[in-house]
This record gives C-alpha cells, sequence and structure tokens, in this order.
C-alpha cells in the first residue's frame, strides 16, 4: 500500500513537473514571438522587402524553395522569419522530389535562444541575433 501512493506521488510530480515545463516554453515563445512581430514591423515599415526563403539541405550547398517569403536571420540562412512572423528552422533532408516540387516548412516555437544545446559559439539570444540583423540591414 505505501509502495502505491510512493508511486502515485511520483507519477503526480513528474506530470507537475512536465505541465511546468510546458508553461515556461510557452511563456518564452511568447516573448520571442513578440520580438519577432515588432522586427517583422520594423523591417516592413522601413521598405525593406522580403525574399523567397529556401530550406537549406542539410550537410550540403543545395536548398529548396518553400513558397515562404521572409527574412533570413542567420548568414547561413538555417532560421528564418516570415512576413507574418512566424518563426522556421529551414534545416531538411535531400530529396529528389523536393529538388522538383519544393518542401513544406512548418513553423516553429520561436525560442529565446536560437541554438540553444547546439554546439559552442552556435547559440545566441534571440534579441541579439535580431539586433545583429539589424544593423546588416540598416548600415
Amino acid at each position: 500500500m505505501a509502495d502505491q501512493s510512493w508511486r502515485e506521488r511520483r507519477r503526480e510530480a513528474s506530470v507537475e513537473q512536465a505541465a511546468a515545463l510546458e508553461r515556461r516554453k510557452a511563456a518564452e515563445s511568447a516573448q520571442a514571438r513578440e520580438l519577432l512581430v515588432e522586427f517583422v514591423r520594423e523591417l516592413t515599415e522601413r521598405g525593406v522587402a522580403p525574399e523567397p526563403l529556401r530550406a537549406q539541405v542539410i550537410g550540403s550547398g543545395t536548398s529548396y524553395r518553400t513558397g515562404i517569403s521572409g527574412w533570413y536571420l542567420r548568414k547561413n540562412k538555417s532560421v528564418a522569419v516570415d512576413t507574418d512572423a512566424n518563426f522556421y528552422i529551414l534545416g531538411t533532408p535531400a530529396s529528389l522530389t523536393a529538388r522538383v516540387a519544393g518542401v513544406r516548412v512548418l513553423p516553429s516555437d520561436p525560442p529565446l535562444v536560437v541554438g540553444q544545446g547546439g554546439r559552442d559559439g552556435e547559440s545566441i539570444k534571440l534579441a541579439d541575433l535580431l539586433e545583429m540583423r539589424r544593423s546588416e540591414l540598416f548600415q
């Protein structure tokens, strides 16, 4: 009986921990989305035209059409924002079909730190990344 109550308490604690993590991620995404909305608004107001976004084939110099227009956030064109302030990770596997028809890329929840968990030196705060991109565009 005591074993069962201990298991039940552990299960409840796990469920609560997962829910708290989801709430934190949602709050961070909401903050990041606000940064992207402001970035897109500023680019639009300043007349910076969006460009067709292409998905980069992982490990090669090839890219595929996506049907999305927006602005790349990194020089390597691995992440971007569209005209509706949706965040995209633009990596895709190689595909003969995609070479002809393009790829469908779905928006991701925007992070406050882009590239977190990647190799050293690849992560950057979204606010800093957007500021770097602004300075490149508005020199």
